[in-house]
């Protein structure tokens, strides 16, 4: 599978949100999981030296835009296994910002073109089989190709997902621009489906007319985003071509680490495990405050912009009544002044207990996800949103409204069963969150066993590129049905993902259905293991091992016995090196006692679950 992947800007090299952290992270799982990926991205002058130090000029054409006839270079970069093709044009974006500009409208249609363009000056060998566009800024190129490219063999083949990250930035400009700039006027059906009223064109509306799949950023927002309440004028169109949108949540990379600064204050941030390792930031963080805040009451964090979309509405509402009741509040953050200004009251009525910086400090944030008991995000509306899913890494546990990605994302404490990563509320009411706040608060004073409970399991949740990278190629390879899907790319997810709370119980019980060796019997880390099994001897309790395979084997597992049959054949130490080693061995012992009619249906007995194994692996 051969994508392009469209962006306009790509972490590290150029970000201003949660657009360049997608593309700076997807590509790269989805190049571990065996597909082929280059990245499209212009060529701001604001990319560091570094980078372009390590450019190498591809190829050059021109692209028509309207009337006009633009140079366009290709500089061409790897890293971490992807190619990324920066688009040279100094006329649009020699500049100091990537966005803001009067001629933006001119300046990504131009991006569009060049990106439909390229498709036939990429590396040999390298035919695009799908086109994945992001926001706005690229939603023209699904429109450029079917309106100027069909017909073409090798634009024939390519399938377009575009995918909306936020759908309150559309890219609206003023209708002059379909003749002037996009030369698409003359053309009836781009006419009709790029125009948005009497006036105005929308380059998101043409990608949701003529792109073959949409997706946004979490299954709940692609629901919320048919309504008029927060389809943003789209909301008709997005229920058109409902049959054809989907959800796919982003992930967070666990791979490289969560601040690039050492500091003995941090927890481990490649694979945090227990509990006991986070207050060691909590010192640390409490000097960068210059406050005291104290062990005996829970610490209540806020990491955002300071808008209303963040919900500072219910913020300021409920904050005098938070802090009163004896829980600590920290904010770090910029945005409207008269939330600057309420925190900052705030700071000054309740001393040593609420804390406000009103800056941007990536390093600070850091330590206030690592020190906090509790992470505070009662969004208006959040597509996905990343804040919550780190603070979960962190162990600190989330406190968010019932909306888009952070109900996708937050599964709400079940007091009875004992269930949950963290705290929500439905409606967007300052009273409802101040009772979440108090709920979370409520169980840290009263009940710290089944805090920490809670605390294992916010931090055991997979939320790595690894599960959305899948996603995507299924979406991709449903696409393309003629093109086979590898087996190497199917079974990357059992290989890539990170080792997880509930993963590892598993490998325990792949170990475990061995009658010969009471090693095995007595770990009991599975529960789905029998006591019985214990004194059963090798005829009976062998066809049990067989037909017992409650544990989900992964596809590694089928490896793994093929390498080790030999060994179990030869000698019967070798059997308790590993769990499938074992149960070979057992059944081999049993065959000699059993018919070959019986030795026959075992055997097909444990085919089979192996195969459910891998299905059930690969679904989730």
């Amino acid at each position: 599978m051969q994508i392009v992947f469209a962006s306009a800007e790509c972490a590290p090299f150029v970000k201003t949100g949660g657009l360049g952290d997608v593309a700076g992270s997807l590509p790269a799982a989805l190049v571990r999981a065996g597909a082929e990926v280059i990245v499209m991205v212009p060529k701001y002058a604001t990319i560091k030296d570094e980078y372009k130090a390590q450019m190498e000029h591809f190829a050059d054409f021109y692209v028509s835009l309207g009337w006009r006839n633009e140079y366009c270079g290709l500089e061409k970069l790897e890293r971490d296994g992807v190619t990324y093709m920066f688009v040279d044009n100094e006329r649009y974006f020699a500049r100091d910002y990537p966005y803001g500009f009067f001629d933006d409208g001119e300046r990504f249609a131009f991006f569009s073109k060049a990106i439909t363009e390229s498709l036939q000056h990429l590396p040999a060998g390298f035919e695009c089989d799908i086109l994945h566009c992001n926001d706005w800024q690229t939603a023209l190129a699904p429109v450029f190709l079917r309106e100027f490219y069909q017909g073409l063999p090798l634009y024939d083949r390519v399938k377009t997902v575009f995918s909306i990250h936020n759908v309150a930035f559309q890219g609206q400009f003023s209708d002059t621009v379909m003749e002037d700039i996009l030369g698409v006027a003359h053309i009836p059906a781009a006419a009709t489906q790029l125009r948005c009223d009497a006036c105005s064109i929308n380059y998101m509306l043409g990608a949701l007319h003529y792109a073959d799949a949409i997706t946004t950023v979490s299954p709940t927002y692609a629901g919320e985003i048919q309504t008029p309440e927060f389809g943003e004028g789209l909301d008709g169109v997005l229920r058109e071509r409902s049959y054809a949108l989907q959800g796919i949540l982003n992930g967070i990379d666990v791979v490289r680490p969560l601040t690039r600064q050492p500091t003995s204050a941090l927890p481990p941030t490649t694979r945090l495990t227990t509990v006991p390792a986070r207050p060691c930031a909590r010192p640390s963080c409490r000097r960068s405050w210059a406050s005291r805040f104290g062990d005996d009451r829970p610490l209540m964090v806020m990491v955002t912009r300071l808008t209303r979309q963040k919900g500072m509405d219910l913020v300021m509402y409920a904050l005098d009544r938070i802090l009163s009741g004896g829980v600590q509040v920290a904010v770090l953050g910029t945005g409207d002044r008269d939330y600057e200004d309420g925190l900052r009251y705030f700071q000054d009525k309740y001393p040593g207990t609420m804390a406000a910086r009103i800056e941007f400090d990536p390093a600070l944030s850091q330590r206030m996800y690592a020190a906090a008991d509790m992470f505070l995000m009662p969004s208006k509306f959040e597509p996905c949103g990343l804040s919550q899913i780190i603070a979960m890494r962190y162990g600190t546990l989330p406190i968010v409204r019932e909306t888009g990605g952070l109900k996708d994302t937050v599964i709400p404490y079940n007091e009875f069963t004992g269930e949950g990563t963290g705290f929500s509320f439905s409606n967007f009411n300052g009273d409802e969150m101040g009772d979440a706040v108090f709920r979370a608060a409520r169980l840290f004073w009263d009940n710290r066993e089944a805090w920490n409970k809670l605390v294992t399991q916010a931090m055991s949740q997979d939320f790595s590129w690894t599960r959305s990278a899948d996603k995507y190629l299924d979406l991709y390879f449903f696409m393309h049905p003629e093109i086979e899907r590898p087996a190497a790319v199917e079974a990357a997810a059992a290989v890539e993902e990170p080792v997880t709370a509930e993963a590892e119980p598993e490998v325990v019980a792949e170990a475990e259905p061995v009658v010969e060796a009471p090693a095995a019997v007595e770990e009991p880390k599975a529960e789905e293991k029998p006591v019985e099994a214990k004194p059963e001897v090798k005829v009976e309790a062998a066809p049990e091992a067989e037909a017992k395979p409650a544990a989900k084997p992964t596809a590694k597992k089928t490896t793994t016995r093929k390498t080790t049959a030999k060994k179990a054949t030869t000698t019967k130490a070798a059997a308790t090196k590993t769990a499938a080693a074992k149960t070979t061995t057992a059944k081999a012992t049993t065959t000699r006692k059993r018919t070959t009619a019986a030795a026959k249906k075992a055997a097909e007995a444990e085919a089979t679950p192996d195969g459910k194994g891998r299905d059930r692996h690969r679904r989730g």
